[in-house]
């Protein structure tokens, strides 16, 4: 969360003359409401299954690069078909950070509790060993400019996706 995988998403797409594709605004488009209206009508499980279902749709195509929402990995078909069908690239970041860049978001539907950094501490604890699981490359983005992470994914982009 808050990492920069739109941010990043798009400049890669860009610079590599890709399709952009946000999972999360894929679904907003699909479901017609915003994310925290699928939680509020659906609960996370109920979210959790429309998300898996564009990620498979979405990785069975070419010429993209995919944004995922931060607990995407935490099912293990998604996991499998991100690893096995694209790069996948694991930007990291610490709670600190996270805090910092999310302090006035309020559009974030896990983060609407009294506590964020006892969230954000526990959403880490439980993610970061799946994301390195599934991760192909993992670049730091603690206070790094968004031209810097862009070029650090560039540099450890394999031949056959530039």
């Amino acid at each position: 969360m808050a990492a920069g995988k739109t941010t990043i998403g798009r400049q890669l797409a860009r610079r590599l003359g890709l399709t952009f594709v946000d999972s999360d605004g894929e679904i907003e488009a699909r479901a017609g409401v915003d994310i925290a209206t699928i939680f509020d009508f659906e609960g996370e499980a109920g979210f959790r299954i429309r998300e898996s279902r564009v990620i498979a749709e979405l990785t069975q195509g070419d010429d993209i690069v995919l944004a995922t929402g931060g607990g995407a990995i935490l099912a293990e078909e998604n996991r499998r078909l991100l690893h096995e069908r694209g790069f996948v690239v694991y930007l990291a970041i610490s709670v600190e950070e996270q805090l910092r860049r999310t302090r006035r978001d309020r559009s974030r539907p896990l983060l609407q509790k009294t506590d964020r950094r006892a969230t954000l501490t526990r959403l880490a604890e439980e993610r970061d060993p799946l994301y390195r699981s599934v991760a192909h490359v993992t670049i730091e983005t603690e206070g790094r400019r968004s031209r810097h992470t862009l070029d650090r994914v560039l540099e450890r982009l394999p031949a056959q996706f530039r």
